[in-house]
């Protein structure tokens, strides 16, 4: 990997222009050592792209990257649980604007996957069925649907929180990154290509959003969960934003004015 320098001035890291794909420890860590890990990934040395814009290929590499964290990180014996995401634009506070996502390595199982992993456990032993291959089931009827392809459905879930919010999900039962397959791999990042295309042509602006990697921790447990990426962007027009308010932060109720039905067909439609 190339040299990384830290811009003091600029208050940014610095790769040489030469790089692909950079890894590399987070110069601001939410917690260090003993406690977890703090990645940075830079997803190309262009600083005014984004993720949306790279080549499949590209898109196919950092994938690569993102398995390759993830187990290299999971056999950390103060690491349980391993996050990829991405904070785009000034809307989600994002200071750095260059195009880059993010790896945590927890020392604990995050209270959202908690909630999802026993969710998961209590429905699959009820029925005896994948909680989430179940929901990805219930979109046969493309009402949902925003894109799929072979091994991929990208939808608006009937529960989403957020007026735009999209999941992207294997159609086969995978449990995470280190499950997915070379053409796992391929339709993944074909279909994470479109739907940040789709998102950017919305409001014809780079649409900001959280990208978030929900998959099951490591080890050879939770074989029940189904791993999926879910986007949050917080826009519900072009020039008004979603708030959490007092239903959403002091009840934890949220309220949308879009029904997902009618988000799915705007997206599907771009």
């Amino acid at each position: 990997m190339s040299e990384l320098r830290w811009h003091l001035l600029l208050e940014e890291w610095v790769p040489e222009s030469d790089y692909h794909i950079a890894v590399f420890e987070n110069r601001f860590p939410s917690y260090t050592g003993e406690q977890g890990r703090c990645e940075v990934v830079c997803y190309t040395p262009v600083h005014d792209s984004s993720l949306g814009e790279q080549s499949v290929e590209h898109i196919q590499d950092l994938i690569e990257v993102w398995r390759d964290r993830t187990n290299e990180l999971g056999r950390l014996p103060n690491v349980r649980y391993v996050y990829v995401f991405e904070n785009r634009g000034e809307a989600i506070g994002v200071t750095l604007s260059h195009p880059h996502g993010q790896i945590y390595g927890y020392p604990f199982v995050p209270p959202v996957v908690q909630r999802e992993l026993a969710a998961e456990a209590r429905y699959a032993r009820k029925n005896g069925r994948c909680l989430y291959c179940d929901v990805i089931e219930g979109e046969t009827s493309g009402q949902r649907t925003v894109a799929r392809n072979d091994r991929w459905i990208a939808f608006v879930p009937p529960f989403a929180r957020w007026p735009y919010e999209v999941h992207l999900a294997p159609l086969q039962h995978r449990g995470g990154l280190a499950d997915l397959d070379d053409e796992d791999n391929l339709a993944f990042a074909r279909l994470l290509k479109d739907l940040l295309q789709r998102y950017d042509r919305l409001f014809n602006f780079p649409l900001p959003y959280v990208m978030a990697m929900h998959q099951r921790p490591p080890g050879r447990g939770h074989r029940q969960h189904h791993f999926h990426v879910e986007f949050y962007p917080p826009n519900r027009s072009r020039n008004k934003m979603k708030f959490l308010a007092g239903s959403e932060l002091g009840a934890g109720a949220f309220i949308l004015d879009a029904r997902a039905e009618d988000t799915a067909a705007e997206l599907r439609a771009l």
